[in-house]
């Protein structure tokens, strides 16, 4: 045997004068004698963990020319005096424990890809002419040349042939419960009647966001410090890797409360996916720049939870953390007001309790809002006075649709946070018919692991009756029920009783509570679950798997031949889509529905219903496009549509991609392409997957290319032929004439990288004669109306 005499390194809980007394005290051990410096390292897991590290030490004094630090993940650091070498892990440094690192596993399920593919037989809305049935591809002769168009039927048989260049005005139809809807009729007003009066309710409820943001940008906020070396200090002691979300959600906010306007940003989250620390940093940072913090709950529970994470997260900083809400006794709720009024406080966590009139801030600077939507019309109204002297972040763990997302931009800034952590566990999902004997054995399988299980029985009738045969069946566990008909303080205690660990079985109705975070709870069993929807039993399996621990959830049904189709198919849904992020993609339709309903008024779920999600979001954007036109001193540029007209095959071909449904993904992923270099990317793609492109391709790309430049020009029509391009300007882009008109139409004379002439036949436009007909019209023309763009 060899004795190396290396030894384990120390652990340092964070202390910096620790680490640079132990960096001294090495220094002059292991030199020994030596003439050289012995070589130290400090090694993490990520770059960005190292860049803050470096920072750290520069400002600390520590840094010196043999200390480096490394982007390595070593799980424990040594001192191996022989060799002059010392290694600390920053896990030691801050310690905390080393999470499970697990090889990552090929994904299975359902993408997001494959739930848009359109199938023949599915729903579709079209914006003009409403909801129809796709029938499929059908090629259809147009002025000589073979056309690939989509096949759609409306009621009585009408038809409606789409070109696939105009497949960005058809959207797979969704709802809320996924009922099939009533088929528009062809010629009849309803569908442009149903689309104004959305877009009206739209614009009410919109243009009331929009003043309160307006107002809030004109009277301005607090500028709050930046990072202070306390600040880094807080973010690299977070015992989990930061997502790439986490990362962007945190620079948001802080930007955000930097800045002088004041921030009201939305950030949204599944539980567990980050949102609380991203509120501990805000929170922090505030107290920073000595300004006080209160963070607002729906539920005497959560207030709860989040005071014990914000007390442990802040633990070794002097930040004062207080919760007021029923827990309080009225003796120690008089002392928490008196010590707020006076700012002896920094961070209040509480429920409504905090909108009372008795409550009083000495410098209030920051208000945390955690599911806004679950609190009555008067908090709100008291929130909106609130929101316009402080800055303001609301969670919520209902996602909103990153398309209202964006529509909703100029009313309030959003983050989404989509990325679950690191090292999260695929949930494994059973059915099993009502088993006694194997109850006992997967509740007696989480007991021996240290683990709680929920047991969901959505009957309170019988719930008692259900809970004994679980304490008969299972005497080696403590058993207790929960269920909305309770005595509010009763249920509040029952829960947080299980939080604490006081029972392992907890019995309850679909009211366990959506927004708690109990990474202990690993198992769940949901009796009669045939009778829950998707949506429902997807949030149910989401109350466990909060941790690094594998998680089960057993759907208890009668016997099969018992169930309808319909429970049926639910269930082998929820059961085959067990990966992370798969089995959100079946129920988030329904969820981001909603999330939009939260967001506009409940409703709005009637609109979403009737014009189908993605027309639902498209009006959205229209109408608070409209909103800010009508706000704006400068006139905002009229959205313009051009009509691309070639006189040559643009499709792609059946022999070139031979599956239809992958046919009509990429046709809907190129009409909905943002910009070029969107679509240049979709063309190495369908290069690098199928080969040499084959004109018809090329045609294609370059048809929805000379789209994409046309919008940018203000071109109503762009219409090729064998030897020339006419486009003509929109009346719409015309009428601001004047200098700056004229100023541009010299501009794009010079830029344009060959001669062309303007013409006044249908309107002001311009023609350009291709000097070859090679075939290769498209692409000249393509880059001669690029180089009228950059002018």
């Amino acid at each position: 045997m060899v004795r190396l005499g290396a030894r384990g390194q120390e652990t340092l809980n964070g202390d910096l004068k620790l680490l640079k007394a132990s960096l001294t005290r090495l220094d002059s051990e292991l030199r020994n004698g030596s003439p050289r410096d012995p070589a130290i390292f400090f090694v993490c897991d990520t770059p960005h963990q190292r860049e803050r590290l470096e920072e750290i030490f520069a400002d600390e004094g520590l840094s010196r020319p043999n200390l480096r630090v490394e982007a390595i993940r070593l799980h424990k650091g040594f001192v191996f005096p022989e060799a002059g070498l010392v290694l600390f892990t920053d896990s030691q440094f801050y310690g905390r424990t080393k999470r499970l690192r697990l090889p990552k596993k090929a994904h299975r399920g359902l993408t997001p890809k494959q739930l848009r593919y359109l199938r023949e037989g599915d729903y579709v809305v079209h914006v003009d002419f409403g909801i129809g049935i796709f029938r499929g591809l059908k090629k259809i002769t147009v002025r000589g040349h073979e056309r690939e168009c989509l096949h759609l039927e409306y009621k009585d048989g009408d038809t409606v042939y789409v070109r696939v260049e105009r497949m960005d005005r058809v959207h797979k139809y969704s709802s809320k419960d996924g009922a099939a809807p009533v088929l528009s009729k062809l010629g009849s007003p309803n569908w442009q009647r149903l689309k104004r009066r959305t877009k009206k309710r739209i614009q009410d409820i919109a243009k009331e966001l929009i003043e309160l943001y307006a107002r809030r940008q004109a009277e301005g906020g607090i500028t709050f410090e930046q990072d202070s070396l306390w600040q880094q200090e807080l973010e690299a002691s977070f015992p989990f890797e930061d997502t790439p979300d986490q990362i962007k959600a945190t620079l948001d906010v802080k930007r955000d409360m930097e800045s002088p306007k004041p921030m009201d940003r939305l950030v949204c989250g599944d539980v567990g996916f980050g949102k609380t620390e991203i509120a501990v940093r805000a929170a922090f940072k505030a107290v920073m720049s000595q300004k006080q913090v209160a963070m607002l709950v729906p539920t005497t529970i959560l207030a709860y939870q989040h005071y014990n994470t914000f007390r442990q997260r802040l633990e070794k900083f002097p930040v004062r953390v207080e919760m007021l809400s029923r827990f309080r006794t009225t003796g120690e709720q008089r002392r928490i007001l008196a010590q707020l009024a006076a700012g002896q406080i920094d961070i209040v966590i509480g429920t409504h309790r905090l909108l009372s009139k008795d409550v009083h801030f000495k410098d209030l600077g920051l208000l945390i809002i955690d599911e806004e939507q679950r609190f009555g019309v008067r908090h709100k109204e008291h929130l909106k006075r609130l929101r316009a002297t402080v800055d303001v972040l609301t969670l919520t763990a209902t996602p909103i649709p990153r398309t209202l997302q964006f529509a909703l931009m100029g009313a309030r800034d959003m983050t989404n946070i989509n990325t679950p952590p690191k090292n999260r566990l695929p949930i494994v999902t059973e059915i099993l018919t009502f088993n006694k004997a194997y109850i006992r054995e997967v509740i007696l399988r989480e007991l021996e692991r240290g683990g709680q299980v929920f047991f969901v029985h959505n009957r309170v009738r019988s719930i008692e009756r259900v809970a004994r045969m679980l304490a008969d069946l299972v005497p080696e566990a403590d058993v207790a029920v929960a269920h909305g008909q309770m005595h509010e303080k009763e249920l509040e205690r029952v829960m947080i009783d299980f939080m604490e660990r006081r029972f392992q079985i907890l019995v309850s109705t679909m009211i366990i509570e959506s927004g708690l975070d109990m990474p202990n709870v690993n198992t769940i069993i949901i009796n009669r679950a045939d009778r829950l929807g998707l949506a429902q039993l997807y949030q149910l399996r989401g109350r466990v798997g909060r941790s690094h621990q594998r998680a089960y959830a057993y759907l208890l049904i009668p016997p099969v031949e018992s169930l309808t189709e319909d429970a049926l198919k639910r269930l082998r849904a929820i059961e085959e889509f067990s990966e992370i992020g798969s089995g959100s993609l079946l129920a988030l339709r329904d969820l981001e529905i909603r999330g939009a309903g939260n967001l506009l008024g409940a409703e709005q779920t009637g609109f979403i219903d009737s014009l189908g999600f993605e027309l639902y979001t498209k009006i959205v954007e229209e109408a608070v496009r409209e909103l800010k036109t009508e706000a704006s001193a400068e006139p905002v540029p009229p959205e313009i549509d051009t009509r691309v007209e070639v006189d040559f095959e643009a499709a792609l071909p059946q022999t070139y991609i031979e599956s239809g449904s992958e046919r009509v993904d990429l046709y809907r992923r190129l009409t909905l392409a943002q910009d070029v270099g969107e679509l240049d990317a979709l063309r190495e793609e369908i290069e690098d997957r199928f080969g040499r492109l084959p004109r018809a391709v090329v045609n294609l790309l370059d048809s929805l290319a000379l789209r994409m430049l046309g919008k940018k020009l203000g071109l109503r029509t762009v219409r090729i032929e064998k030897q020339e391009m006419v486009a003509i300007f929109s009346p719409d882009a015309l009428a601001p004439q004047g200098e700056p008109f004229k100023k541009w139409l010299g501009s794009i004379v010079e830029k344009a990288n060959q001669p062309f002439e303007f013409t006044q036949g249908e309107g002001l436009g311009v023609r350009l004669r291709f000097e070859s007909q090679d075939g290769d019209q498209l692409s000249v023309a393509r880059a001669f109306l690029s180089s009228l763009a950059d002018a």
